[in-house]
């Protein structure tokens, strides 16, 4: 990535600056944009304020039709939006597809179930408060800032922009430096469907870039990235107690019960370890085996592993490292994993080379290694046995990060998914909770707060509004200075018949 002057771009001040994309694969430029100052991205978030009111009025129905119309841009384009995330990721062209696909049926949802999750809807009043109306509707909170990740730029930002968009927010889109061509290519046409008007906006830059975003006037910010550029953000938000929402790193698990279908587990493990290079937040890193099925599932996973090589061609199962300085990290992790005693049983050390990394994977690592504690985000996998799924929970719980993970079983399986610490878990399969767009998307710990998708992430990007209306004179006026002691004694009286009655206690174990 460098930044250049493009001498045709002229202000008042000068040329502005600008980046290039750069395919990693080949190190060709894909494209060159701006790198948005302060004025520009403050003049972005003032368009998108001016255009709120306009998407507002539209009402559920009449957003939904725009949205609507937008994914059907996006099916359409599909192939040409699919070309250009294989181009400026590296990701191979069929990844990069299903990535796309997956962003266009969430925005569906979104657009399709808005009106009835935030909507107007009749609260009980309860028996003290009989004579009220109760309602809670959930309001737009106007302009949102998304900051998107370079390794699925089109999925992970979408989950924060449609269902934003949905709830009657306009928008203020930063893609990663990585992947700015596919940041503009889903503004681009979005903005076409609603004839130019400023409702999705974009702006392009390094992190200063991303930066002014979170200390321009927008009513909120979803961020995904890094754990440690996700404390940065929230600090930056924090100077106008911007609310954020932040989707970082994961150092997820996958868990193989002695009653595992050894077949489908190792395919899982594999797919969710090599996949994008390793580059997925959600994917896994570490797999627990119980040790009863530990030697056959190695030699299964083995077995499956063979022949899978990167490459940007199509024979590629998987494309270069999107961002070079994650390089010496996954070299770091594999080295201190073995100099502790782990043993490479595929790939090594000479694993990581200039642009791809070969699939490795290591056993016997370890629990205090770096492969084990902390992201890697390459495609490598820690494999380790455990006596029973007891330390399996344990261990993948032993983390700062708490995002996702799966489990492979039979009868342990809700009892295992359910003790996890994390805010997703898929039961016989990999990732699959992110592909139903009812579900709730998000983390604890350190992989963050907040959730897109779903009915919480329709509700992420709103406030809710009480309203109560008074149907009737209250049977006890208790709210007016003239309260006399009879009414208070009736409403105590009251109380007692509601919540007076004695509640019958667990019983304690014996004292020996």
């Amino acid at each position: 990535m460098t930044a250049t002057i493009e001498p045709d771009v002229q202000s008042p001040e000068g040329p502005q600056p600008s980046f290039d994309s750069i395919n990693p694969a080949t190190g060709d430029v894909v494209g060159t944009h701006p790198i948005d100052d302060k004025a520009q991205v403050d003049a972005a978030v003032a368009a998108a304020r001016e255009a709120s009111r306009w998407w507002q009025e539209l009402g559920f129905d009449g957003r939904k039709e725009y949205l609507l119309q937008w994914r059907s841009v996006l099916t359409r384009r599909l192939q040409q939006l699919a070309d250009l995330m294989h181009r400026e990721g590296g990701k191979p062209h069929g990844d990069a597809m299903l990535e796309a696909g997956l962003a266009i049926d969430h925005i569906a949802w979104a657009a399709k179930h808005a009106g009835k999750i935030l909507g107007r809807q009749k609260v009980g009043p309860g028996l003290l408060m009989s004579n009220q109306a109760a309602y809670v509707e959930y309001h737009p909170l106007g302009v949102v800032g998304v900051i998107g990740p370079w390794n699925y730029p089109v999925f992970t930002p979408v989950g924060s922009i449609a269902y934003s968009l949905a709830a009657g927010n306009t928008v203020v889109f930063k893609p990663s430096e990585y992947t700015p061509g596919v940041g503009r290519f889903l503004v681009d046409t979005f903005t076409e469907v609603v004839h130019g008007r400023p409702v999705l906006n974009l702006v392009t830059g390094l992190g200063e870039t991303g930066n002014h975003l979170c200390t321009a006037e927008v009513d909120k910010i979803a961020f995904t990235g890094s754990s440690a550029t996700g404390k940065k953000v929230m600090a930056a938000c924090a100077e106008r107690l911007t609310p954020v929402v932040i989707e970082a790193g994961g150092k997820d698990s996958l868990i193989v019960d002695e009653d595992a279908d050894l077949k489908d587990a190792a395919e899982a493990a594999l797919w969710a370890g090599m996949s994008n290079a390793g580059q997925t937040c959600i994917g896994t890193e570490r797999v627990y085996v119980h040790e009863r099925v530990f030697d056959p599932f190695m030699a299964e996973l083995l077995k499956q592993a063979e022949g899978i090589r990167p490459g940007y061609d199509d024979g590629g199962v998987y494309g270069p490292s999107t961002m070079p300085k994650q390089l010496p990290i996954i070299r770091s992790h594999i080295e201190d994993a073995i100099a502790k005693g782990g043993k490479a049983v595929l790939g090594g050390l000479d694993s990581v080379g200039d642009q791809y990394v070969q699939p490795t994977i290591i056993t016997h690592v370890p629990e205090d290694s770096l492969a084990v504690t902390e992201e890697t985000f390459g495609p490598t996998l820690v494999v380790n046995p455990v006596r029973d799924m007891e330390e399996a929970v344990e261990l993948t719980n032993a983390t700062k990060y708490g995002l996702a993970g799966a489990f492979f079983g039979k009868k342990n399986a809700m009892s295992v998914a359910s003790r996890v610490r994390s805010g997703m878990t898929s039961i016989n399969s990999v990732i699959s909770f992110a592909a139903i767009p009812g579900l709730p998307f998000g983390g604890v710990g350190d992989s963050g707060f907040g959730r897109i998708h779903g009915p919480d992430g329709l509700r992420e990007f709103t406030y809710s509004k009480a309203i109560t209306r008074q149907r009737m004179k209250a049977p006890l006026m208790l709210q007016s200075l003239k309260r006399d002691g009879t009414t208070e004694s009736r409403f105590q009286q009251l109380l007692t018949v509601m919540h007076g009655g004695s509640a019958t206690l667990p019983k304690l174990p014996k004292r020996r």
